[in-house]
């Protein structure tokens, strides 16, 4: 690596895992890559290497990733290295220009189809054909049935054996989505139509049934490179083996540990197999992380050192790069607004101190619980993007919902209960309190409504003022009239246009993203891991989405759980893959812990008096906030106390710190205390120290002068003779 070539400058800078990953022989090639650790470097280094020292022929390297954005990427490394020619596709770009190419020959002349960019209409047509009538929701969820069942393989007939055999929960009976599977098949080929999962299947037909195509296809491509490798299905399998044709110059990169979109077909067991199928292959873990300090890769090391299963098999344990960072803060809320306004109010405060907003994520496991936090970034003005979703109010069935509330309105009894009023205008348009649907489009709908009625216990506290003169009102329970002009002006206010802001994102679609404040919210058992997760594969995939989310984090990272969904609610319990860390180094020198059983800390809660957050550390409990919120130190009262405890401990001849610790002395400082129940409230102030001292610090918060109070040299105690 001291040469001055361009390979060698290729190699310079590289770790000795990433070096051993682009020098590895021509052959199979298994790169484990953990979060954070450089694979797209690995990679295209690799290709340049090769390509450079004149192992490989740029044209002749097709390198395959999963979406544009990251095929992109490769491309513009690719060219900077010096590596002209070569491909770098998603699956779907690689099949398409393929057909595309080939299709006069495979077709007779004729032109490829056209590609369907989505299933929905002709999914409704083909429901409606045989026999079932299904909205919008329900096409989208028959959709993803269907291209589940085309990404594994899977006949019509086949659908509903290899349904049961996946712990599928279809949107209807196995047998009636199979009738409309075979239905869209149907609908589709008469239209003259083809879909994605079609295009793939094309393209492995016109390999393995043509030998013409193939040996012309395997003369272009000859080395392969397949980025995210556990997320490969078994169709796409196809196509890379096809493609292949018996060689094994094949490089793969993934991370079992991110193996987070099983539900579509994708698995790891192509990654975990490799080298068992390739018994020559070159097996590289990468394990360096360069992209999070140590602590964030502490705590993303420790949530996943519990995995159970195939994938923790490969399970890579990181080290951390960078220099050291804050400890990851773990947050507990009495209820999910206070966690929303406390994640604002911290946002504002990473702003406020420099960081750019589009620097800041907010993450959770379903789009439905972005609401909470769109109404409070909005509140606390600070601007926000919505990634992989339409806004709350901008989803079709919330703006469907807010009609039905509207029309309700005309037909309500005066003074009748708000959240059974709003409950009844739900069930108008099909959604039933208590019983979530299968097909994951329904059930998100389905919890997107259930946020609405959230919204209306947490409004149904909230008094309205009812005029009763030009200048008197008096207070009446809210009613559905109110809340639909309350959910008019939380919608008017989250579409306020933004040119940058912070991002909310759920932890899928936050995937192969990174930034420097990550906060990862609403992590209850039962929203992580759902209460849908119900084998023990389905809990490992809810664990590897945490770790997922927690290695976004490059500097700040945010842990929080509501213990309540509103104010007043049913307690929950934290997310049990939280792992459990000791503190070390004083007081705010480690990781806390979520405990397990909030039930013991519920007695003895001390809440954050800034962002409401439930306080962890002895300091933090003892100061009434968390060490990140601002301070409202009174400089003046805390150098009066401070001469104050000196003089009472020389009268007393005892430390200063007998009196009163620092900590103690910065809490009376800024809570100001005005009375005995003040005093008491604030940690390490107990009734000794209330009857010693109670007195004398209240006097001074009055603004007593220390001299009024203590002698400055005290007489010396008389001796008895």
């Amino acid at each position: 690596m001291g040469g001055n070539t361009p390979a060698d400058r290729v190699l310079s800078g590289l770790d000795p895992e990433q070096c051993a990953a682009v020098t590895a022989p021509a052959g199979p090639v298994c790169v484990l890559a953990g979060a954070g650790t450089g694979k797209t470097r690995a990679i295209t280094h690799r290709i340049a290497y090769r390509a450079l020292t004149g192992e490989i022929v740029g044209r002749h390297v097709l390198a395959v990733t999963f979406t544009s954005r990251a095929a992109a990427e490769m491309r513009a490394r690719l060219a900077v290295l010096g590596a002209t020619g070569v491909q770098a596709r998603t699956f779907h770009s690689a099949a398409l220009r393929l057909m595309r190419y080939f299709a006069p020959r495979l077709l007779g002349g004729r032109a490829m189809p056209e590609l369907l960019e989505s299933k929905a209409r002709l999914v409704t047509l083909a429901a409606s054909r045989a026999g079932v009538r299904a909205d919008r929701t329900a096409a989208r969820d028959l959709a993803s049935e269907i291209e589940w069942a085309k990404s594994s393989l899977v006949e019509p007939a086949e659908y509903p054996v290899a349904a049961a055999k996946a712990t599928r929960e279809p949107p209807y009976e196995p047998a009636k989505v199979a009738e409309v599977f075979a239905a869209y098949e149907h609908v589709k080929r008469a239209n003259g139509v083809v879909d994605f999962e079609d295009l793939l299947r094309a393209a492995v037909w016109g390999i393995e049934e043509h030998p013409d195509v193939a040996e012309q296809v395997r003369a272009q491509y000859r080395h392969f490179v397949v980025d995210e490798y556990q997320d490969v299905n078994p169709l796409q399998q196809r196509l890379l083996d096809a493609w292949l044709g018996g060689r094994d110059d094949l490089t793969v990169v993934g991370d079992a540990s991110q193996t987070i979109y099983s539900f579509t077909g994708a698995t790891s067991g192509y990654l975990i197999d490799f080298p068992r199928q390739r018994r020559n292959a070159v097996v590289v873990r990468l394990v360096r992380d360069y992209r999070s300090t140590p602590q964030v890769v502490g705590l993303a090391n420790a949530v996943i050192r519990q995995a159970r299963g195939a994938e923790a098999r490969l399970r890579l344990e990181l080290v951390g790069q960078r220099p050291p960072g804050p400890e990851p803060d773990l947050r507990i809320f009495p209820d999910e607004p206070a966690e929303a306004a406390g994640v604002a109010a911290r946002c504002r405060q990473l702003i406020a101190a420099g960081t750019p907003a589009r620097e800041i994520a907010v993450l959770f496991r379903t789009n439905a619980q972005s609401e909470a936090y769109e109404e409070a970034l909005a509140e606390a003005e600070v601007p926000y993007v919505v990634q992989g979703a339409e806004r709350f109010f901008e989803r079709a069935e919330v703006r469907q919902a807010v009609l039905a509330l509207r029309s309700a309105t005309r037909s309500t009894p005066a003074g009748a209960p708000l959240v059974p009023a709003v409950v009844e205008a739900l069930a108008a348009t099909g959604w039933q309190r208590d019983q979530p649907p299968p097909g994951g489009a329904a059930r998100e709908r389905w919890e997107a409504l259930a946020a609405l009625v959230t919204l209306a216990e947490e409004y149904a506290g909230t008094p309205a003022l009812l005029p009763i003169g030009e200048a008197a009102t008096v207070e009446r329970p809210p009613s559905l009239a109110d809340f639909v002009a309350e959910l008019q002006r939380r919608a008017a206010a989250q579409h306020a246009p933004t040119v940058e802001g912070v991002t909310l994102a759920s932890l899928h679609s936050a995937k192969g993203l990174e930034w420097d404040a990550v906060f990862v919210v609403g992590l209850s058992d039962g929203t992580l891991p759902t209460t849908y997760a119900k084998t023990p594969e389905a809990l490992e995939e809810e664990r590897r989405l945490l770790y997922v989310g927690v290695t976004r984090a490059r500097q700040w990272l945010w842990l929080s759980y509501a213990q309540s969904r509103a104010p007043g609610g049913r307690p929950r319990r934290p997310c049990r893959f939280l792992p459990q860390f000791e503190r070390g180094g004083g007081e705010r020198g480690g990781t806390a812990a979520l405990s397990r059983r909030p039930e013991r800390r519920r007695a003895q809660v001390v809440s954050c008096r800034v962002c409401g957050a439930t306080l962890l550390a002895g300091a933090d409990r003892k100061l009434g906030r968390c060490a990140t919120c601002p301070s409202t130190l009174d400089e003046d009262l805390f150098a009066r106390l401070s001469e104050w405890r000196v003089r009472v401990a020389g009268a007393q001849k005892v430390p200063a710190y007998v009196v009163f610790t620092d900590a103690t002395l910065v809490a009376l400082a800024e809570r100001q205390p005005t009375g005995p129940e003040d005093l008491v409230a604030i940690a390490g102030i107990g009734p000794r120290k209330l009857s010693l001292y109670g007195d004398a610090v209240l006097a001074l918060v009055r603004g007593a002068s220390v001299d009024d109070l203590v002698p400055e040299e005290p007489p010396e105690k008389s001796s008895v003779n």
